[in-house]
């Protein structure tokens, strides 16, 4: 995946760094420094991208992934030879950015809800492609991972209950086929769905959309019926709404903000020519 993106970005080659150096190619140290405040993640995976470049280059990160930092902070230093970093900046500094971006909003819808038992998850609305990154992402700011995809777990969504012809179908027919200890999430939309959905044996029973007063009743109805029924409350969950879904009594909220609604964490490299080891000739 890394390599591709590399790939992808150099093309036939690094035209201007080719250009530029000449003879040997020398050592040299860059600082990486957040320009903005927030959640850094994803330093582990910029080092990867030059490691692919050079097994020469070496990364250390004086932050924690998910760590709190200020602008203008120190995040990490790297190493190596002058025409790897220069090659793999531009892909490690976006990995870094997005994935940093995700954590920081992540971090602030969790900390509405720090004090209370529900969780926030994440969902499927990831970049193709980046899915496994994005949710390491959103674990990092705090929240809990979802099903990182169809194969993980069964979620009879509006579309699923409509092809099927209605919640009591779609269950029996899904249960006959689906290998043990796969679990069962039902989607609902009023009170009539969510008793159809504890009347058939839904493992978990998501309140999609519900407005507060509804919420409630729903939550209540599905504690008196079987509290071990996990409840997912989702849609249109915003960082001004998701403390008041969550004292309501559900155990999990799902959304795609965190991800689709983050702006990157803006991060800089600069090259430090001063510390050069076995200095190259530039052209």
């Amino acid at each position: 995946m890394l390599h591709s993106w590399l790939l992808e970005d150099i093309g036939r080659g690094d035209r201007t760094t080719q250009s530029l150096i000449t003879g040997e190619v020398g050592v040299v140290q860059a600082s990486w420094t957040a320009k903005d405040v927030g959640a850094i993640a994803g330093l582990p995976i910029a080092a990867q991208v030059f490691q692919l470049l050079s097994a020469r280059v070496n990364f250390f990160c004086y932050v924690q992934e998910g760590e709190h930092c200020e602008r203008g902070q120190l995040i990490a230093r790297v190493e190596g030879p002058l025409d790897a970093l220069l090659t793999g900046e531009r892909v490690a500094l976006n990995l870094a950015m997005r994935l940093s971006g995700i954590a920081t909003l992540t971090r602030k819808y969790v900390e509405q809800i720090a004090d209370l038992p529900t969780r926030l998850v994440d969902t499927r609305k990831t970049t193709p492609g980046l899915r496994l990154l994005e949710k390491y992402a959103t674990q990092v700011g705090g929240a809990v991972n979802h099903r990182m995809g169809l194969d993980d777990a069964v979620m009879i969504k509006d579309n699923h209950i409509e092809a099927a012809g209605g919640i009591e179908k779609a269950i029996a027919l899904i249960r006959s086929r689906i290998p043990y200890p796969l679990t069962i999430e039902v989607e609902t939309e009023s009170l009539e769905q969510v008793a159809e959905a504890l009347q058939h044996g839904a493992d978990i029973i998501m309140l999609d959309n519900m407005p507060l007063d509804m919420m409630s009743k729903a939550v209540q109805m599905i504690r008196h019926s079987n509290d071990r029924i996990k409840i997912e409350a989702s849609g249109n969950i915003t960082i001004e709404t998701i403390r008041a879904v969550a004292e309501t009594g559900v155990d999990y909220i799902s959304s795609s903000a965190p991800i689709t609604g983050s702006k990157w964490l803006d991060l800089s490299m600069n090259i430090d020519m001063s510390r050069m080891e076995n200095k190259g000739t530039p052209s």
